[in-house]
């Protein structure tokens, strides 16, 4: 009976809207007729990155995309990994001479470490191996100092006091996805000055081993055998990268993340310029970190997708409102001490509905 190689799992990591999902879009977009899986990890309670996913040109009828992309919807996998990422993962195990390649997208808040960890299991160790774990940046954001674009404010205020980089809960989590990474993407090159980048660069370079590879990318684009292929075994020596929330997993029972809040609001219909004025504005008053969500446009046949990180926003209408599907506008917003009922009655407000 043939023995099966081990399964290669590629890791993607990185601090909300660092473009996570864009990179594992082009990285399915040029599959070359890999068959690929994909887990999807959502710090929320909608399937937005999933469901984007879903809809990648890569040959498959929706219903063969269900059975690909597999969402783990009750937090981030630091938390979760036993109670629902090893039964999909023993799934994938099951299937892996159908299988060519998993990917594995964490949510933005999620510590690669305890992951990487779990594949020393043995039941998962015999069949998957870590190809690399590959740590997204969002340069713009480190170059202003804030790891995800938070507000001027609050940059100004950390700049005041060098000391706040090291209490942060945000500055410990961007080093702890470095610390993990086998690769590093500087996404978002394109959108500042070579000085501004080469900063970065030597930022970024003080958290890595001096062993992990730091390339640039505009969009995510990166040739697919740059990202896969690495054959790092990333669960052979993960126990020996330090990070900041080791202790976190050796019995406490407190955990960094609770600092982040993330709610989901309904709403109608809504006129396009008048609900991006009303995020861009809530985003500056409140702090937000991340919008993203689908919006109903009156008069549009089409769902108008929305993504932002900070003040910046990026749409686009991606697909057509189903017959039987109610046309409702459906976001959610992360940030830090965030006050649902406060939001949505302020975003009510804005859009007069």
């Amino acid at each position: 009976m043939k023995t099966l190689a081990k399964l290669p799992v590629t890791i993607v990591t990185g601090f909300l809207g660092s473009g996570k999902t864009t990179l594992l879009r082009h990285m399915l977009d040029n599959a070359q007729g890999r068959r690929i899986a994909v887990i999807v990890n959502e710090f929320g309670e909608l399937g937005i990155d999933g469901e984007i996913l879903k809809q990648c040109s890569i040959g498959c009828t929706e219903e063969e995309a269900n059975g690909r992309v597999y969402e783990l919807a009750n937090g981030c996998l630091c938390c979760t990994v036993q109670e629902e990422f090893f039964p999909v993962m023993r799934e994938l195990v099951a299937r892996r001479g159908d299988l060519d390649h998993i990917l594995i997208e964490t949510s933005g808040l999620a510590l690669p470490k305890p992951l990487v960890q779990a594949f020393q299991w043995p039941e998962i160790r015999s069949a998957c191996t870590v190809d690399a774990v590959i740590t997204v940046v969002d340069s713009p954001a480190v170059a202003a100092g804030t790891f995800a674009a938070f507000p001027d404010q609050v940059d100004a205020q950390r700049k005041l006091d060098p000391n706040l980089d090291h209490e942060s809960p945000l500055h410990e989590l961007f080093a702890d996805q470095l610390a993990s990474a086998d690769l590093v993407i500087l996404n978002k090159a394109d959108l500042i000055s070579p000085e501004d980048l080469a900063r970065v660069r030597l930022e970024v370079a003080e958290e890595l081993p001096p062993a992990v590879k730091v390339i640039e990318a505009s969009s995510g684009r990166v040739p697919l055998d740059v990202l896969i292929g690495l054959g790092a075994g990333s669960e052979e020596h993960i126990d020996s990268r330090h990070s900041r929330h080791d202790h976190h997993h050796e019995g406490e029972d407190d955990h960094d993340h609770d600092a982040f809040d993330s709610i989901s609001i309904e709403l109608p219909q809504a006129d396009e310029s008048l609900l991006m004025d009303a995020l861009t504005q809530l985003v500056v008053k409140h702090g937000i970190l991340r919008v993203k969500g689908f919006a109903a446009i009156p008069n549009k046949p089409m769902r108008l997708l929305i993504q932002g990180v900070g003040t910046r926003f990026d749409k686009h209408f991606d697909r057509q409102w189903g017959a039987e599907e109610a046309r409702t506008t459906r976001l959610v917003l992360i940030g830090q001490e965030l006050d649902a009922a406060q939001l949505e009655a302020q975003l009510r407000a804005a859009l007069s509905v």
